[in-house]
């Protein structure tokens, strides 16, 4: 199965400190920290959709999905910015060779078996690194945890 960065945001403080893991390890962020309210920030990075609209405009298939993960093709990509244009998150740039960059998911980290940099960096577990599955199953744990602590205050 393949692994994804997921993000809950009920968890995230704001912190940024996935950015600067981001930044150290790739000379910039691919994840943004927005502040919503005082109360809600999200972290917004490349979703790796499952069905990317990003890689169905590409016009010289730059941008294709492998192992789960969509990826960019420096030597293909004309600079074009379709891509850019149709992602839902905002999650690609145009980077000074003109060319589109964005999250690999660390690739050069997680081969070697360590998390993605704004996963490991994240201390509150807002990032988490799994299968959808294995994510699916925590958040429903999550809310039963919630509900229940929720009806026990009433009794």
């Amino acid at each position: 199965m393949v692994r994804k960065i997921f993000i809950d945001i009920a968890k995230c403080i704001g912190c940024h400190a996935c950015e600067i893991a981001c930044e150290e390890v790739h000379g910039k962020s691919y994840i943004t920290v927005y502040e919503v309210t005082d109360f809600l920030t999200i972290p917004l990075k490349c979703m790796h959709c499952e069905k990317a609209p990003c890689v169905r405009v590409c016009p010289t298939r730059a941008m294709r999905k492998a192992d789960g993960i969509v990826i960019v093709d420096d030597a293909r990509c004309i600079g074009c910015t379709s891509c850019i244009t149709v992602c839902p998150f905002g999650a690609l740039e145009l980077n000074s060779r003109g060319t589109v960059e964005k999250c690999d998911q660390c690739k050069n980290r997680t081969v070697k078996g360590l998390l993605p940099a704004c996963v490991a960096a994240c201390p509150t577990e807002a990032l988490v690194f799994m299968e959808e599955e294995e994510f699916t199953k925590l958040r429903r744990l999550n809310v039963v945890r919630e509900l229940s602590e929720k009806l026990l205050a009433y009794w």
